[in-house]
């Protein structure tokens, strides 16, 4: 763009830093969600910048089935650093790649945690949105056994899903590979057989209450300090 400057000097910083690094790239996500369906692009943001308000001041966190990690940029604003673990191997080289040309403090690995327990920590907290819905139920407890065996003894657990009560109104492309949708007291009860102390709470587009569960489009599980013997 030469030596243009901007009408108002402020914006004069965006382009100078455009110039510099290029535009950003989205990810298989984010570029699918911006052209069929934007809006929830903005739901998607939403539930990232809820946990990376629960999780202000974190050192080592943990992010599974992190995908292309589009919205790992909020958390990172708010914690340390983030290792994002994924079964997929085609959505962590995206991530590899991104995160490393941005110079983000990020790390991330292809890991099925029904399988085993994510290599690291231990982590102070960890974090995973759209992803119990994904697995089977009856391997739902290896995975969370295995991410609880990562964790320290006072670690925050997030768990984000869409809500089974809202399912019927799912769009075709959302609701598929949802084979493990679950309920504010299934929720609950999943996370009190590993957490001391479980809180569930609604959100209904871009906004997070403690409404009435059965009318919430999607369910966050917090789950505060391990239970004896589950590390």
């Amino acid at each position: 763009m030469g030596n243009k400057r901007a009408k108002e000097p402020q914006y004069d910083i965006q382009f100078e830093m455009i110039n510099k690094n290029g535009p950003i790239e989205l990810g298989p996500t984010p570029s699918h969600l911006w052209r069929t369906d934007p809006r929830h692009l903005c739901f998607l943001l939403s539930r990232y910048k809820f946990v990376s308000k629960l999780l202000a001041d974190k050192d080592k966190v943990l992010e599974v089935g992190c995908g292309d990690a589009f919205g790992t940029r909020l958390v990172l604003q708010t914690v340390m650093q983030v290792h994002g673990v994924d079964f997929d191997p085609l959505f962590i080289k995206w991530a590899k790649d991104q995160y490393q040309k941005e110079g983000f403090n990020a790390s991330f690995e292809v890991v099925d945690v029904t399988k085993r327990s994510p290599i690291g920590g231990p982590y102070d907290a960890v974090y995973a949105l759209d992803f119990i819905e994904h697995i089977k139920k009856e391997k739902e407890n290896i995975a969370i056994d295995n991410i609880c065996r990562a964790l320290k003894h006072d670690a925050v657990c997030v768990l984000g899903t869409p809500n089974v009560t809202a399912s019927r109104y799912a769009g075709r492309d959302s609701g598929m590979g949802h084979i493990n949708l679950k309920g504010a007291e299934e929720m609950k009860s999943l996370l009190s057989g590993y957490f001391q102390n479980v809180m569930v709470f609604s959100m209904n587009d871009e906004v997070v209450h403690t409404g009435f569960y059965p009318m919430a489009h999607y369910l966050f599980g917090v789950g505060v300090g391990l239970k004896k013997g589950d590390k």
